[in-house]
C-alpha cells in the first residue's frame, strides 16, 4: 500500500476525514509504518554553529492536553496534526519530538523526510497523578529508536527532594541514557527541581534551581557522551550555561507571557555559549493569534544558521 501525504493546510480545513487514511493504513497496514521509516530521508547531520530548531508534541501523552487557558487545546488529534505539517513545512524546522502515535502519523504522512527525530521515552508520570514522580518509560525505548533511524531520545526528570519515587525515576534515567549511548542515540534530558505544592507539581524556575537539576541530571548514566540538556529559559541564564559543557537546547513551556516578550527572552538565551537550539511545542503550535506559520518563522529568525569558523 502506497503512503499517501496530505497538503498542508491554512487552517480553513475541517473536513472531519482529513486523516482518515491514517487509520485505514493503521487497520489494513500496520507495517507500513515501519517501511516509512526505512524509506526516509534522514536529516544531514548536526554541525557546530549551527543551531537546530525542533518542534514538540508529546505532551497529550502525559495527559497535558491545556494551552493557557483552554483545558483541552491539544485534545483534537487532527487540528495537531494540521499545526504540526505548517510547522514542518517550514525549511528552517529541523525535526520533531513526538510521542511514538504522534511520530507514527507523521510518519505516514511523509512529514519527516529530512529530519530529526526525537522520541518522547517516559511519559508515565501523568499530569495531575497522585504519583506523578514516579515517571516511568511507557513510550519510545532505545531499540524502537534504532529501528525507525531515529537521533534520539527525550526523557522528562524531575527532582523532589522531597517524594520517594525521585530516586526511581533517576535510576530509570540513568540506564536509558546508557542504553542511548550504546546506540550513538542523542539522550535529551530534560531536568527540573520540583515540588507539591496545593497537590500539583511545581517546577522551580529560580536560577539556583535550575542550576542543580543540571548537576543531578548531567551526572546520570555511565557517560555523557551523547546526552544533551533541554532547559528553560529563566532569568540569570548565564548562570545556568556555566553550570554545563553538554549541548543544550531551549525549551519554550507553557506559553502564558507576551510573545514578543518569550521570543526576546529566547533570543538573549540563543546568544550564549552552549546553547544549541530551540525544542518548542505549545508555544508555536497555539499562538495567541493562532497564526502557526508566523510564530514558527519569527522563532526561525532567532537562529544561528551559519557554520562557525573554529579555529585551528
Amino acid at each position: 500500500m502506497s503512503t499517501p501525504t496530505l497538503s498542508i493546510v491554512d487552517g480553513a480545513n475541517d473536513d472531519p476525514r482529513r486523516y482518515e487514511h491514517l487509520s485505514r493504513i493503521r487497520l489494513e497496514d500496520p507495517a507500513a509504518i515501519a517501511r516509512a521509516a526505512a524509506a526516509r530521508r534522514r536529516h544531514p547531520g548536526l554541525k557546530y554553529g549551527q543551531q537546530n530548531f525542533i518542534v514538540a508534541a508529546d505532551h497529550p501523552a502525559r495527559g497535558a492536553l491545556s494551552v493557557r487557558t483552554d483545558a483541552v487545546a491539544m485534545a483534537d488529534r487532527r487540528t495537531l496534526l494540521d499545526r504540526l505539517q505548517i510547522a514542518l513545512a517550514n525549511p528552517a524546522v529541523d525535526g520533531v519530538l513526538a510521542s511514538p502515535d504522534i511520530m507514527d502519523d507523521l510518519m505516514l504522512m511523509g512529514a519527516l523526510e529530512g529530519k530529526l527525530i526525537f522520541g518522547s521515552m517516559n511519559r508515565g508520570g501523568l499530569a495531575g497523578l497522585v504519583n506523578e514522580f514516579d515517571d516511568r518509560f511507557t513510550g519510545h525505548t532505545a531499540t524502537a529508536l534504532q529501528s525507525m533511524g531515529a537521533d534520539g531520545g527525550k526523557m522528562l526528570t524531575r527532582i523532589c527532594l522531597g517524594d520517594p519515587d525521585t530516586v526511581g525515576t533517576l535510576e530509570a534515567t540513568a540506564r536509558v541514557i546508557d542504553s542511548l549511548a550504546e546506540r550513538r542515540l542523542i539522550a535529551m534530558v530534560e531536568p527540573f527541581l520540583s515540588v507539591w505544592e496545593n497537590g500539583k507539581v511545581r517546577n522551580d524556575l529560580s536560577a539556583d534551581a535550575v542550576i542543580k537539576s543540571v548537576a543531578i541530571a548531567q551526572g546520570l548514566g555511565s557517560t555523557s557522551a551523547y546526552t544533551w540538556m533541554k532547559l528553560p529559559v529563566v532569568a540569570e541564564m548565564e548562570r545556568v550555561m556555566a553550570a554545563t559543557t553538554l549541548p543544550t537546547v531551549l525549551l519554550g513551556g507553557d506559553p502564558s507571557g507576551h510573545p514578543d516578550e518569550v521570543f526576546a527572552s529566547w533570543q538573549a538565551a540563543l546568544a550564549l555559549p552552549g546553547v544549541r537550539g530551540l525544542t518548542v511545542g505549545r508555544t508555536l503550535l497555539y499562538p495567541q493569534d493562532g497564526d502557526v506559520a508566523a510564530a514558527v518563522a519569527t522563532a526561525a529568525s532567532l537562529l544561528n544558521h551559519s557554520p562557525a569558523l573554529v579555529q585551528e
